[in-house]
């Protein structure tokens, strides 16, 4: 099984933790764990970010410094069947400042869903190819504040996603490609009014919906994997910061990322798994130049009481 921190989840000014952003194995990579196997485990973050878009203008941050955000989460990943997987990742996340009078945040952010299915896996040509959809809900596990960007845990939105994913193998190397398209609902703030581009008498906010193009290749066996990855997260609607001001939930917020991933297989059986990775931000629009590391460990609990076997299908687990 292989485990994946990409920040594609939801960004702000800050690149929050979010249900696209932390997943489990993972609602962008093409592996699938066998019918009746449970693989869990803890997981843990760091980002950090000095410099920022401010619209299409980079600056750096000198009134709060650099900004931090640790996560720790508990992730997993079921076999309904082969073809059919369940994932759940439910993080917490601690957000500070090294500058500044203004105090960091924590809580327990938002509970992401998904369900995860492979209808097509077929030889062509001198690999395999695969086809795979992938649906996802997020909700708020708490009612933390929204409206205190960069230092908010999240921005208390529910969403609800659909992805379509292509992967071909040939032999041990592979290329993945996927996009995806996020709903996210309206949110509500502390305030009766608020300014956009426009004066709006109420305290409920329209949030902008949000596209995903993520595509990576690497080698991918039994025993390893490892990945380069490139991933574009955009915003379709908002508006940009304002000279001078904080960041508001509904700004546009776009970046582009590179990154690496790595999966290595300890146990002989397949049960305990070594993941880590980064990737830093190359290009934005309202959001931190972030760089982000993380690292994991994990176990597959196999609940079909038969002997495992060494060698298992290169895409699954």
């Amino acid at each position: 099984m292989k485990y994946y921190v990409t920040i594609s989840l939801l960004y702000t000014l800050l690149i929050i933790i979010t249900p696209l952003l932390s997943n489990a194995q993972t609602d962008m990579d093409a592996i699938m764990m066998e019918k009746k196997q449970l693989c869990i485990g803890p997981m843990y973050s760091h980002s950090s970010w000095k410099n920022y878009w401010e619209g299409t203008l980079k600056r750096d941050n000198q009134n709060l410094g650099t900004i931090s955000t640790a996560a720790f989460a508990l992730m997993g990943a079921y076999g309904i069947t082969g073809k059919l997987n369940f994932l759940f990742n439910a993080p917490f996340i601690k957000t500070t400042a090294s500058a500044g009078t203004l105090h960091g945040m924590q809580g327990f952010q938002d509970l992401s869903l998904y369900l995860k299915w492979m209808p097509v896996e077929k030889q062509l040509g001198p690999g395999t190819f695969s086809l795979y959809t992938i649906g996802s809900v997020s909700f708020p596990l708490t009612n933390y504040v929204a409206d205190f960007l960069p230092l908010s845990i999240g921005l208390h939105s529910k969403t609800a996603s659909v992805r379509l994913m292509l992967d071909y193998q040939v032999s041990n190397i592979f290329a993945t490609g996927s996009a995806t398209y996020v709903l996210r609902d309206n949110i509500k703030i502390d305030r009766t009014s608020y300014y956009d581009t426009q004066l709006h008498l109420s305290n409920e906010v329209s949030m902008p919906n949000v596209s995903n193009l993520n595509f990576r290749a690497g080698y991918r066996s039994t025993k390893l994997i490892a990945e380069a990855v490139v991933n574009k997260w955009t915003t379709l609607g908002g508006f940009d910061i304002t000279r001078n001001n904080m960041p508001f939930p509904s700004n546009k917020m776009n970046a582009t990322t590179i990154g690496a991933n790595f999966k290595y297989v300890i146990t002989a059986n397949h049960n305990l798994l070594l993941v880590g990775g980064g990737n830093s931000t190359v290009a934005g629009r309202n959001v931190g130049q972030v760089t982000t590391f993380y690292g994991s460990v994990f176990y597959v609990l196999d609940f079909t009481h038969k002997t495992k076997s060494v060698n298992q299908p290169v895409k699954t687990n």
